[in-house]
């Protein structure tokens, strides 16, 4: 990955509160798991950004080497890499991803 991409994505990922790469956006997810990480977080109500990575290949590859985890969706929160499609599932049936989102919106 080029420093160049690398710094891209990091500006994004650090941009947003809550920042999800995925494949297609939440209105029109282009993968089930993609899909699946965009509902449980419209579910929770709190805003958050998307980068659909399909719209931009430098990006859907460095994306995976800036995480150093090889699949998308990538979800991140407050800068922070908290996983993919499985893991996010796993904290959002234990409200551990609730927790996480609150901080990053300013919720107690």
């Amino acid at each position: 990955m080029s420093d160049t991409t690398q710094e891209r994505i990091d500006e994004i990922v650090k941009k947003y509160p809550i920042m999800l790469f995925m494949k297609g956006s939440p209105d029109q997810p282009q993968c089930g798991f993609s899909s699946r990480v965009a509902m449980i977080l419209k579910d929770h109500g709190k805003p958050f950004a998307s980068f659909d990575v399909l719209s931009d290949p430098t990006i859907r590859e460095g994306i995976k080497t800036y995480a150093n985890w090889p699949t998308i969706p990538q979800l991140y929160i407050d800068g922070e890499f908290v996983g993919g499609s499985d893991i996010v599932s796993e904290m959002y049936l234990s409200n551990e991803l609730q927790t996480l989102l609150d901080a990053a919106t300013g919720k107690a």
